[in-house]
């Protein structure tokens, strides 16, 4: 495990301390309270992302994380971002801890955000939203409470493909998972018809995720209309809707187009749960976690 270790970290990191990091590593793998663990797989996304920094070519491109890069490859924060910033600072708030639910304050902005502020959920507080750590931190925190909790089909049916993550976390989980159609490479848009017979197929009461917008990894959105196409189908075969929004306003460039499949879904009387992100478009790490 240390020789692998020492492969892969020199591989990523050119600096002196390298084999000073491989020699306290080397220590750790000795302990027999520890000699079991295997080293765990790479993350693909990181790797591109080192194996772009690595590159010489100038004109190369990221295509890692997604995120807004400037010019010169470098994170670029939108002037948005950065007066809220500012506005912040100003208030020069205490660090108190935060409820075990998050900053009240924060959840009711965020679900406006997601749902709209003259929606009837929110009139009705019929919403529970708890902050969490951003949109990885809420898929978790869901799909835990949908292992404990969920007294119905507990299987989850992933849009082939989806993000790395989300059969990870399953998997962490010991929660089971299928997939059901999403993408076509013949004409790489979505592919409703293969959705809608995949989803006619799936036993009720199951959970079925949904990428709200800018799907993730392909870009490959639903129309409104397949949005309402497949939101009958869902309704029929009565399962329960799992919203993972992590580009609200990426794909349109709205932040009121991009949840139109979320207040749509509400508005048609799903009870859904929404994994909201806003690592993306705002640069933070915090994001909730809403229940209706």
């Amino acid at each position: 495990m240390a020789q692998a270790l020492k492969k892969l970290t020199v591989h990523v990191l050119k600096n002196n301390n390298v084999e000073n990091i491989i020699s306290a590593t080397a220590i750790r793998t000795n302990s027999t309270w520890w000699d079991n663990v295997q080293m765990g797989p790479p993350d693909v996304i990181l790797g591109i992302t080192e194996a772009y920094k690595r590159d010489t070519d100038p004109k190369k491109v990221n295509l890692g994380v997604g995120a807004y890069r400037d010019d010169e490859g470098k994170p670029f924060v939108l002037p948005s971002v950065r007066k809220a910033e500012e506005i912040v600072f100003k208030k020069c708030l205490n660090h108190e801890y935060a409820p075990i639910g998050g900053e009240a304050a924060y959840t009711e902005a965020v679900a406006k955000l997601a749902f709209g502020a003259d929606s009837p959920v929110l009139k009705d507080k019929s919403n529970c939203t708890v902050q969490t750590l951003s949109g990885t931190g809420a898929l978790r925190l869901g799909f835990e409470f949908i292992t404990k909790h969920y007294a119905k089909n507990k299987e989850v049916w992933l849009p082939s493909p989806t993000w790395g993550n989300h059969p990870q976390i399953c998997n962490t989980l010991g929660l089971p998972h299928k997939k059901y159609r999403y993408y076509d490479p013949k004409t790489h848009g979505f592919d409703l018809q293969g959705a809608l017979e995949d989803i006619c197929n799936i036993p009720e009461g199951s959970i079925i995720l949904l990428h709200a917008c800018a799907h993730n990894p392909t870009g490959v959105d639903p129309r409104p209309n397949d949005w309402k196409q497949l939101s009958q189908a869902i309704k029929e075969k009565k399962l329960y809707p799992f919203f993972d929004m992590a580009y609200q306003g990426f794909a349109t460039g709205s932040v009121d187009n991009d949840a139109f499949a979320v207040r749509l879904f509400v508005k048609e009387g799903h009870q859904v749960t929404l994994a909201q992100s806003f690592a993306k478009n705002m640069g933070k790490l915090l994001s909730p976690l809403i229940y209706i």
